[in-house]
This record gives structure tokens, sequence and C-alpha cells, in this order.
């Protein structure tokens, strides 16, 4: 489409991982591999926790939703990642790209937050247990999951807006293997500066409030552990925690790698396998993270595939 002398970008072309057909068709059953694995480990998290009466408590309410937000988060790049690697045009209509970068973004902070609300679920636990079933009621627990969704999808809403509402009128080449905020932001033809800001401060507020509130209650946490006399108890204490502090440690570092910096800054070849690892790679160790570590949910599964 024209406008004047400039070409007024109607789709994108994802340039993906790779040039070479051989290497995309070796990544095609790879991340195939990881995204089945992904699917039937937050599957059986979310059955579990359905079907046995030992998961009521909040801890697995929140475990299952984040295991219905690693499926929702995966599932909106991989199956078009996977059909990108089969073809050789690998396209995107403007508006499949306003969606996918709305969703993604979304998903990621709806993440971000409820690990959030999970390392309070693990302080209230620990450093207040008389009072744990009075504070995290169901409805306690149902508003926190409401609260997280509004607010990653109005971050994710301003975000989408304040990038798409910059003219495109150059080159539609991403280089990347999706729609993503600062591989974006390099095709416009205009000026910048105002979307970094929102980026910093409205992305910037979810990771590290997330972040700075995670870190706070282990604070507090960890100081409850070592008033803990018995060696049994505080092992005990803190094997609960081990599972979200990986998880912790894995989401957040190469998130915040790649939202909280000038896109001055950004390398387009190095800094796409990033998403890699936290969009793609952590919510398929979730479920494996959380099963190796959990005595219930290991019985859980000894008992479904008794019953097969």
């Amino acid at each position: 489409m024209m406008s004047g002398n400039k070409t007024l970008v109607t789709e994108f072309i994802l340039l993906g991982l790779t040039h070479s057909h051989k290497e995309e068709i070796i990544l095609f059953w790879t991340f195939l591999i990881f995204y089945l694995i992904t699917l039937g480990g937050n599957l059986v998290i979310i059955v579990s926790t359905i079907l046995f009466s030992c998961f009521n408590s909040p801890m697995y309410f929140f475990l299952c939703n984040l295991s219905i937000m690693d499926i929702c988060f995966t599932s909106t790049t991989v199956p078009k990642m996977l059909m990108n690697f089969m073809v050789q045009v690998k396209t995107i209509s403007f508006v499949g790209c306003i969606a996918q970068l709305y969703s993604f973004i979304a998903l990621a902070g709806a993440e971000c937050l409820l690990l959030t609300v999970m390392a309070y679920d693990r302080y209230v636990a620990i450093c207040k247990p008389l009072h744990y079933t009075t504070i995290m009621n169901r409805r306690v627990c149902l508003l926190l999951m409401a609260m997280s969704w509004v607010f990653a999808c109005l971050n994710s809403m301003v975000q989408t807006v304040f990038t798409f509402h910059l003219p495109f009128c150059g080159s539609n080449q991403v280089n990347h293997f999706f729609c993503d905020i600062p591989p974006i932001l390099k095709l416009a033809c205009a000026d910048t500066h105002v979307n970094e800001i929102v980026l910093y401060s409205s992305g910037g507020s979810v990771i590290m409030g997330s972040f700075l509130f995670i870190m706070l209650s282990y604070i507090y946490i960890i100081i409850a552990i070592i008033k803990i006399r018995s060696v049994n108890g505080r092992l005990k204490a803190f094997s609960t925690c081990a599972s979200h502090l990986s998880i912790v440690g894995l989401y957040f570092g190469p998130g915040s790698f790649t939202y909280l910096r000038p896109t001055s800054n950004y390398s387009l070849d190095r800094d796409r396998l990033l998403p890699v690892l936290y969009g793609i790679f952590v919510p398929m160790l979730n479920p494996i993270i959380y099963s190796l570590r959990n005595r219930e949910i290991v019985g859980a599964l000894r008992k479904m595939t008794g019953k097969l």
C-alpha cells in the first residue's frame, strides 16, 4: 500500500532463528518436542489439581493457574514458529502481529504477577502459619488472580497501542521468530524515545515491582526459617520455596535483560534467543521442577499412571 513516496506496511516477515533450511528442520523437531512436553507436563499439573482433593490448598490453586498460563504463553509463539520452519515465506498479517504481541506481553506480565502472588502465599504460609487459612481464603485467592490478569492486560494494552501507533513505512522484515516490541520498534520510521519511556515505566513497573516484592517476601521467609529450631523443620520450609525460587531466577533474568534496556543496545541477532529461554524453555521446566520436588504431585502421577 502506497502513501506518497512511502510504502505502508500491511504485513510483516518473520526472519526466524536461522536462514538455513537444514537447521530449520532440526529446530522444528526440537521445538515440537519442547512444545509437546510443555503441553503434557502442564496438563498433568492441571488434571492432578482438579482430580485429587489433596491439592485444594491455595499453593496448588496458583500452580494450576501457572500451568494454564504456561500453555497459553507458549501457544502464542510456538505454533506459528513451527509453521514458519516449514514454509519459505514467513509472513504474519499486521493484525496478527498486533494480536501476537498483545497476547505475549499480557501472558508474560500475568506470569510475573502470579509468581509474585505465589511468593506472598509462601510468605503467609511460613511467617503466619496460624492465620494462613484465614488470610489465603478462596475469595482472596480469586481476587489476587483477577488482579494479576487485569494489571497484566492493561500493561499489555498500553505497550501494544504505543508500539503500533507508530508509522511503519519501510522494511517489514522482523529479525525475530515472533512479533516482539524491540525488533518492531527497530522498523518504525519515527522517533521511538516516547515508546522506550513507556516500555521502561509500564513494563519495568511490572517486572521490577514483581521482582522486588518477591525478594522482600523471601527476606522475611528466610528470617522466619532461621528462627525454626529443628533442622527438619527448616528443610521442609525451604523445600516449599525452592521450586518457586528456581522458576523466578530463570524467568526474571532474561525477561529483565530483554525489556529493561534501550533499544539502541538491543542486538537483533543475539537477543532474539532470550525469549526462547523464558518464553519456551521455562514453561517446559515449570511442571518438571515442581513435580520433582513435590511428593504429593509425584504420588498423584503414580495414581494416574496406575489407573491407565
